[in-house]
């Protein structure tokens, strides 16, 4: 196993309807209103962005988001990923299973460009991905908050 590879995957369960939701994941400048650990954003083009991320552990990342898909009827959203992470990631949103809101699938495959992190990755890993877990249960809430 590569202690550099991270498949990363979270479920949100919201309570607002799925287009809501989706065009909030897919309004990526305003993710700092609403997640806390992304600091903040600047556009570089029509299609791209560079986000600065900051979880618990002591350590930014700066991760350029460049558009891959974007399907608001299947309720798909998929960047590419460069700068501290190389990867890519997906959102799909679609009805809750049971009642009102939606489910919310995040996906992730990545690997750190970040020196440090590729050095740590052997001991530290489960760290990380704790780290990962964190900012996303932080996500799921300030997204339902910013819907409410």
């Amino acid at each position: 196993m590569d202690p550099n590879h991270y498949r990363l995957s979270s479920v949100w369960q919201l309570p607002a309807e799925p287009d809501r939701v989706y065009r909030a994941l897919e309004d990526v400048a305003r993710y700092p209103q609403w997640w806390p650990q992304i600091r903040s954003v600047r556009q570089l083009d029509a299609h791209s962005g560079e986000l600065a991320i900051r979880s618990i552990l002591p350590y930014g990342l700066r991760v350029t988001v460049r558009e891959q898909y974007r399907d608001a009827a299947a309720g798909l959203l998929q960047a590419e990923l460069g700068g501290d992470l190389q990867g890519w990631s997906r959102w799909r949103v679609c009805p809750a299973a049971r009642g009102p809101g939606a489910r919310v699938l995040f996906e992730e495959d990545v690997r750190p460009a970040k020196a440090l992190m590729r050095r740590l990755a052997p001991i530290a890993r489960p760290l990380f991905i704790a780290n990962h877990a964190a900012m996303m249960r932080a996500g799921q809430r300030g997204l339902g908050a910013h819907l409410a």
